[in-house]
Formats: structure tokens, C-alpha cells, sequence
């Protein structure tokens, strides 16, 4: 069968034969009546070209009826054209029924109704099962016309990646089809691919290397940079280490996958990875660099090779070591830039930031100001007769340098004048440069000033203390990128500052270094200058033999002289290229500096477990002294509740010995003529007067001045309380070095005491007492005759000795310890407080020491973790500055080179 015709529904074309020249409809309706009249008629195909028609008509229905008398061969196309028809009315899920009921073998068949259910199911919004379908008719029939480029529009407009990914390298690899791996590589630059494992694509790369180098290195490429920045990054990295160790060794180079290589392998050694984590993939690493790099980088590999196995002996393979040991030795061809170099300084000082490490403020001061490309570093060398100090001055037209000053000084134009005082530990804005005494701790000024001189010739002066003899005295030469020696023009060029020559000629002996001859002015004249310059000339030739000779002195005229300077400056300094010079001079600090992080985190560690001692010790005292302020309040209180019950106790016995005697006395208010019917009443009343006049006018007065005298001895013990806990503050603020502990006890204590002295002591409310008027017998009987017998004269005179007898043989102790109970009551309420009083006036100091204490622990706590963690693992601090030295040292390997190709 014709399965074209088919598929298009044109079969019926092959029925006609000879008869195209008869209308098709006519033809197999005459056709069908004929072969109806047999008496087995075959109207299978008949019917099968009928339906074919009408569906090419539209009338699928009746298209239908005809399909669905079809039997034989034509039996599973006829459903499917059924099928067709049913997609065409819109009745998809019917015509769904029908495709899925149709179980054939014919592979081309079973293509167009698969591709037809992909298009049924793109209509019905069910794109998984569509995408379920194209997928099942790619893999069955990919080869099939538009199949694979009809799944790939459908992946791309579903944005449906992983599919569309796996499309491509399918096909790429299926038919080593560029094309494909270009959809590919397109897929990868937009960023689609991150979806998949990097080892997804180790097949087509593999393929690719041999069918098209050029495309190989940039689906690479592109995969790198797509994922570099990503956790897979290292996956990836192993992936491409594999493809590239498979590839024959006599492979073109790529360019772009050796920049990649390089930015993996620094990335991976930036410090944010573990030796243990990365040490078995940096050799293979290296190892597959080297085999593809390029010319422009081999220099690079070989020195990272050279530079791993220098700090990891052994883990590359003698080959290849020897390979990129060749190619230092043989290669002459620059690969140095500065820049990398600048790169792993602030890499270094990122990370220790990172770290929380104040890595050395006068090292990082020095690399920053290497690192400023613009400024030429001019370091001034010369003796304490020399004048440096001085032309310093003259030069920048203000007196900025003491007349002996023993501290580096780094002078640069800026546009505002500041002054830094540059220490290890910190840097501080000064307002001058001071002439450093030999006790105080070292450190360095940078002067930023505004000058015109310092502007115009792009230029920072480097001031360095004074040239004695020692090996000190050439720490600051890898600050320079050239090197003025200040002479002495009355006596020039001494044993010492030959000497001195020596020295540097060794130390630094492609820096250029010319000579400045100062004081110029103490020359008689011009022909005793000529010969002095010549002489110095001839005395430094054999030491620095290009050296040229500048006159100079500060009371020449300056606008001249500087003009003068400024030319001489850019003539034999600035004209010379000094970026190997500068290189040399980073790597040295970024060593220095990479030293001083190590021997940092070892002090670290030392300086934690001191101070974990200390903070114990601290801790030991600051509670021994919360008990011993405890111990303090305790007694004050017991010494203070016991002399204010002292005070007490004494008035209540003098109360006791004062009320009765008062009460007796009220004798004199009877009198023979008294009103006996109501003397007891009067009496009463008197008694009641008299104990509160005592009470007010002396009692109270009297016990006012007992509690003054109570509050003074507690002023005086508060003081010496507060004395003896300033003397204990001041004690553990000598040992912490600053005032930590200021332990004010609160003497607002004493100012209540005394307002409730006041208070209590101003009056009192006195509530009249049943003194005289109590029902004893004797009272009764006194009462009741008074009232019958008190208007009779004969009875008045023994009234009145049996009163004056009652009163003075009355009993008063009852009544009297009545009175003094309500005399005392608001005296006993502030002396029950007292305690409560006596702990306000210590809480702050105890307050202040527990919270000592605790803080102290808490910090004691942090600190033995933070040492438990160093201890436990120290890789993590060591590891990131041995990658460090494994850079430094790729980059003194290239520096090396740099330096030997320029000889």
C-alpha cells in the first residue's frame, strides 16, 4: 500500500486507474452497485476511497458510516480515519477513544495516530500527556518527516527545558549532527541547562571533540560559564578534567576553555574550599590545563603546577611536572600581569576580614599604597646629616616633618590634609607628625595634603628613618619604585652610606637609584660645586653606575629648583617601566602579610586560652567579692537594726520611768473644793494632757535626736562601706585596664531615713486614754461616792485624801507600757524596714558584680567554643592561606620569568 496516500487521505487516487476522466464520487458509487451484485462482493476498499472522499468534502459523518464497514488490510487506517473525522466534528474525546482502540504493528500507523493524539492533547490543555506523546513517537520513529523538529518547537513554546535539552543531545549524538549540538549550545548560553547534572553532557562533549573540535570548545566553554557560579561547579570541573584526559594527546589547544581552566582553578582555591575537599581534583585540574591551554596561558599552568607541587610534594605525576618545568625554562613569551597579583592581595585581606581577623594595619597600609598605579613611589634614603627631613619640607613648601624623625612617612597629594598614625592594631587621624621617642610603640604616618608639587608628578614621598647601620634600615625598600639617596654636600658619600650602596645593589638591584646633594647652599661657588658633583659621581660609579646627581639646596630659589626636580624626576624615574619592580615588591608584602596571618592565628589561639584563664580567675574574684559585699550587708544590718533597737529600748525605759512619776503628779490637780461628782473624769483628762505634752514637747524631741545620732553612726558606716567597696572597684579595674566597675552604693537611703525622722518625730495624733477611768473596785467605789457624797462638805476632805491616795499608790505599769506601745508603733514599722533599707543601699554594687559575673561566663562560654572549634578544626583557618602561598608562589614563579626575560 501507498502509505503516503494514505497518511493524506488520497487512496482512493490508486482505485480510479484509467478512469481519472470520470467524476470520483459517480465512479465508486456505479463501482460499489456493481460489486454489490456478487454474490460475495469485497466492498471494503470500495468503501474505504468512498469514505475518503466524503471526509475530503467534510462531510464527516457520512465519511464515518462508510469507514466503519471497512475490513482487511485497510481495517486500522479506516479507524484512524474515523478517528480523523471525529477530531474534525470537535468531538475530541470520542475521537481519543478511537485512536486509543486501535492496536497495530504498522509503525508509520502507529506514527500518525500518535502524532495525532499529540495534537488532540495540545487542544485539550493536557500538554503532560502531549508531551508524554511526542516524546513516545520520537523515540519510536525519530527519523519520521518534521517528527523531531515538531517536539522541539512543543518543548521550547511549553518552555519545557529538560525535554528540549535531552532532545538535542539525542539527536546530536544519534546523528553526529552539528546542527543539533548548536540547538544545544544555545540552550546552554541561555541559561536552560543548569537544570541538568553536569555529567548529562560528558557523552555529546566526547563526541563532539572529535566530530567538531570548534563547536566542542564552545559547548564547554559555554557549560563552564553557565555553571561557574553554581554548587555544580566543581562536578562540572571533574566532568571536563575527564572529557579532556580522554582526548588524544596530540588535540588542537582552545583558548577559551584554558581561560576557563584558569578562573576554575583560582576559584577553587580562593579560600573557600578545604585542601581535603579539593586536593585529589587540583592535579587533574593542572594536569588537563596544561594538555589544552593555549600559548598565551602555558606559562600560567606551569607555574601553578610548579607552585601545587612545591606545597604538595608528590601529588602530581613526574611528567607532567617536568613538562611545565620545560616550558619555564624554555618559554620566552609574557603571561605576568600585575593585576592577578593585586587581585590575590585583596583576596587575602577579603578573607581575613571574613575570618574577623584585623590582619596588620601598617602591612595592609603598605600594600594599598602599592596598589595605587597612579602614584610613583619615591623612597627617600640617607643619613641623619643628610637633611631628608628638611628637603622634605622645602619640597612640599610646609614644615610637615619633625627635624629628626625615626618613623616611615608616606606623603600624597589629596585634596584634603590628613594626617594618619598607622600602628598594627589601628590607625589614627593626628595633628602632626611626631618626633617618635625610641619608648613608644611603633608606627608610621601617612600625610595626605594638598600640593601642587606632589600633583603635578604623580608622585608619593617615601621618608625613612635615618640610616645607621643596622638591617632595619632596609625594611621599607620594597616600598620603591626608585630610590633618591639624600647626600650630604659637606661630606658626601661616607663609609657607612657606601655601605648602605652595597646593600641595596644587592636587595634591590634592578630599582633605579639616583642621588640628591643637599645643602648645596654651604658651596663657595660654582666651579667648587662642579668639582664636588664630579667627585660624587666618581665615588658612587662603581656602585650604582647609571646614578645621576642633582643639586639641591631648600634656600635655593623653589619655584626654579622644583621645576628643575620635577625634570629630573620624570627623566631618569618615571620614564622607566616599574611594573616588575612594583610586582616584586606586592608579592614580598602579600608574603609578609600571609606570615603575620599565621603567626595570627596562632596568637589567637593563645591569646583565647589566656584570656579563658583570666576570665576564670576574674570570674573567682568578682563572685568572692559578690560574697563578700553579702557578708557586708548582713552585718550592717545586724549593727544597724541592733543599735536603732539600742535607741529604742533606751526611751521605752525612759517612757517607763517618766509616765508614772507624770501621772502621780496630777495629785496637785485635786483640790478640797474639786467637783467629786465629776473629778474623775477631769482626772482623767488631766492625765491624758500631761502624758501628751510630755510626749510632744519632750519625748518626741528627745528621740529625734537619738535617731539623728542613729543616722550619722549609719552615715559614717555607709562611708566606710562605700570606701572599702571603691577601694575593691578600683582593684578590679587595674586588673581589667579600664574602668569596668563603678560600684555606687545608693545613699538616698540615708535621705528617707531622715524624712521619716522628720515625719515621725514632727507630732503625733493622740487619741485620749481610759487612764483614770478604769473599772478596778477601788475607782468604782471612789466614782460612786463622789457622785453621792460630793455635795456634802463634811465628806470632801476624805474625798480628797482618798483620791490623792488612790492616784499615788495607782499601779501605772499597765497603762504605761499602753502608752508607750502607741508611742513606738510608728518607730517599730520604720525599724522592721531597716533591713529592707540596708539591702537598697547595697543592691547596685552586688548588682553590678553579679552581672560581672554572668557577662564574664557567658564571654568565658563563647570563647571555649570559639577555641574548640579553632582546635578541633584548624583546616579552616589554615587551609585558605595555603592556597594563599600556592598563589603567592605561582606568581614568584611567573615574577621570576618575568624578570629573567628582561635581563
Amino acid at each position: 500500500m501507498n502509505d503516503v496516500k494514505l497518511i493524506e487521505k488520497n487512496y482512493y487516487e490508486t482505485l480510479l486507474d484509467d478512469h481519472s476522466d470520470k467524476e470520483p464520487i459517480q465512479f465508486f458509487g456505479e463501482a460499489f452497485l456493481e460489486e454489490s451484485k456478487n454474490d460475495i462482493p469485497e466492498l471494503s476498499e470500495i468503501r474505504f476511497a468512498q469514505g475518503e472522499l466524503y471526509f475530503q468534502y467534510k462531510d464527516f459523518e457520512t465519511a464515518i458510516f462508510k469507514w466503519e464497514s471497512v475490513q482487511g488490510e485497510l481495517e486500522y487506517w479506516a479507524k484512524k480515519n474515523i478517528a480523523d473525522a471525529y477530531f474534525e466534528l470537535g468531538l475530541l474525546p470520542t475521537a481519543e477513544e478511537v485512536y486509543h482502540s486501535i492496536d497495530t504493528t504498522d509503525l508509520i500507523l502507529k506514527t500518525e495516530i500518535w502524532l495525532q493524539l499529540f495534537s488532540l492533547y495540545i487542544q485539550l490543555e493536557k500538554f503532560d500527556l502531549a508531551s508524554q506523546k511526542i516524546k513516545q513517537t520520537v523515540v519510536i520513529n525519530p527519523d519520521y518527516q518534521n517528527v523531531t523538529m515538531l517536539a522541539r518547537a512543543f518543548f521550547e513554546k511549553q518552555q519545557d527545558w529538560s525535554s528540549a535539552i535531552e532532545l538535542a543531545a539525542n539527536e546530536g549524538a544519534r546523528l553526529e549532527s552539528v546542527e543539533w549540538f548548536d540547538i544545544l549550545i544555545d540552550y546552554v548560553k541561555n541559561g536552560h541547562t543548569v537544570i541538568k547534572e553536569p555529567a548529562y553532557f560528558a557523552k555529546g562533549l566526547n563526541l563532539l571533540a572529535t566530530l567538531a573540535p570548534e563547536r566542542f570548545e564552545e559547548l564547554g566553554a559555554s557549560l563552564w560559564n553557565s555553571y561557574f557560579d553554581t554548587p555544580k561547579h566543581m562536578d562540572w570541573v571533574m566532568v571536563i578534567n575527564g572529557v579532556i584526559e580522554s582526548l588524544d594527546s596530540n588535540q588542537d589547544t582552545w583558548s577559551e576553555l584554558s581561560s576557563w581552566y584558569e578562573q576554575s582553578y583560582f576559584s577553587l582555591i580562593n579560600g573557600e574550599f578545604l585542601v581535603k575537599e579539593i586536593e585529589t581534583i587540583i592535579p587533574q585540574v593542572l594536569k588537563s590545563w596544561l594538555k589544552i591551554c593555549d600559548s598565551s596561558r602555558v606559562l600560567a599552568v606551569s607555574a601553578a603546577i610548579l607552585s601545587w607541587e612545591e606545597i604538595f610534594p608528590g601529588s602530581i605525576e613526574a611528567s607532567t611536572v617536568y613538562k611545565a618545568e620545560s616550558y619555564l625554562l624554555e618559554l620566552d613569551q609574557p603571561s605576568f600581569s600585575i593585576d592577578t597579583v593585586i587581585k590575590l592581595a585583596r583576596d587575602i585581606l577579603i578573607w581575613a576580614s571574613k575570618q574577623q581577623l584585623q590582619p596588620s594595619q601598617t602591612l595592609k597600609w603598605m600594600l594599598t599604597s602599592i596598589m595605587n598605579p597612579k602614584q610613583y613611589q619615591l623612597l627617600l634614603l640617607g643619613t641623619y646629616e643628610s637633611g631628608k627631613s628638611t628637603f622634605v619640607n622645602s619640597v612640599l613648601n610646609q614644615e610637615v616633618l619633625p627635624e629628626s624623625q625615626s618613623s616611615l612617612v608616606i606623603v600624597d597629594h589629596a585634596d584634603e590634609d590628613v594626617i594618619d598614625e598607622i600602628s598594627e592594631s589601628q590607625i589614627l587621624q593626628v595633628e602632626e607628625v611626631e618626633e617618635q621617642p625610641s619608648f613608644r610603640y611603633q608606627c608610621s604616618y601617612h600625610v595626605k595634603l594638598e600640593n601642587d608639587f606632589l600633583k603635578r608628578n604623580e608622585l608619593s614621598i617615601i621618608h625613612t628613618p635615618d640610616l645607621i647601620g643596622q638591617d632595619d634600615d632596609y625594611e621599607h625598600l620594597h616600598l620603591a619604585d626608585g630610590i633618591l639617596f639624600i647626600l650630604n654636600a659637606n661630606n658626601p658619600i661616607t663609609e657607612s652610606e657606601i655601605e648602605a650602596l652595597t646593600k641595596i645593589a644587592e636587595m634591590k638591584p634592578n630599582v633605579p637609584i639616583h642621588f640628591l646633594l643637599n645643602k648645596m647652599d654651604s658651596v663657595y661657588d660654582e666651579a667648587e660645586a662642579g668639582m664636588l658633583i664630579s667627585d660624587t659621581a666618581a665615588k658612587i660609579r662603581p656602585y650604582v653606575g647609571n646614578a645621576k646627581i642633582f643639586a639641591y639646596s631648600p634656600h635655593y630659589d623653589p619655584h626654579s629648583q622644583l621645576r628643575d626636580l620635577s625634570h629630573f624626576l620624570n627623566d631618569y624615574f618615571r620614564k622607566q617601566d616599574n611594573t616588575l619592580g612594583r610586582t616584586t615588591n606586592l608579592l614580598y608584602y602579600i608574603r609578609k602579610m600571609i606570615s603575620y596571618l599565621i603567626n595570627k592565628r596562632i596568637d589567637k589561639e593563645n591569646s583565647l586560652a589566656d584570656s579563658i584563664r583570666w576570665n576564670e580567675s576574674m570570674v573567682s574574684k568578682v563572685s568572692g567579692a559578690v560574697h563578700q559585699v553579702s557578708d557586708l550587708e548582713i552585718d550592717k544590718v545586724r549593727v544597724m537594726t541592733r543599735s536603732y533597737n539600742n535607741v529604742k529600748e533606751a526611751m521605752r525605759k525612759d517612757l517607763l520611768e517618766h509616765i508614772p512619776t507624770l501621772l502621780k503628779s496630777t495629785t496637785e490637780f485635786i483640790k478640797e473644793d474639786s467637783d467629786f461628782g465629776n473629778l474623775y473624769n477631769e482626772l482623767n483628762e488631766e492625765m491624758n494632757r500631761i502624758v501628751k505634752t510630755y510626749l510632744e514637747d519632750k519625748a518626741l524631741p528627745q528621740y529625734y535626736g537619738f535617731i539623728q545620732n542613729w543616722i550619722e553612726d549609719c552615715t559614717n558606716i555607709f562611708n566606710e562601706v562605700q570606701f572599702s567597696i571603691n577601694e575593691m572597684a578600683d582593684s578590679f579595674n587595674e586588673l581589667y585596664g579600664e574602668e569596668k566597675l563603678k560600684l555606687e552604693c545608693d545613699f538616698k537611703v540615708l535621705d528617707d531615713w531622715r524624712r521619716d525622722a522628720d515625719r515621725m518625730t514632727s507630732g503625733m495624733y493622740w487619741e485620749n486614754l481610759n487612764i483614770f477611768l478604769r473599772s478596778t473596785p477601788t475607782q468604782l467605789l471612789l466614782k460612786s461616792a463622789g457622785k453621792l457624797l460630793g455635795g456634802l462638805s463634811q465628806n470632801k476632805t476624805k474625798l480628797y485624801n482618798k483620791y490623792k491616795q488612790l492616784i499615788e499608790s495607782e499601779d501605772y505599769v499597765a497603762v504605761t507600757e499602753l502608752i508607750a506601745n502607741k508611742f513606738f508603733q510608728q518607730f517599730e514599722l520604720f525599724e522592721k524596714g531597716l533591713d529592707r533599707d540596708v539591702a537598697i543601699f547595697f543592691r547596685n554594687p552586688l548588682a553590678i558584680l553579679k552581672q560581672t559575673v554572668d557577662e564574664t561566663n557567658q564571654d568565658t562560654a563563647s570563647m571555649r567554643e570559639e577555641l574548640k572549634v579553632m582546635r578541633q578544626n584548624p583546616e579552616y583557618y589554615t587551609d585558605p592561606l595555603t592556597f594563599f602561598e600556592v598563589r603567592l608562589r605561582q606568581n614568584e614563579w611567573l615574577n621570576q620569568k618575568e624578570s629573567k626575560m628582561r635581563v
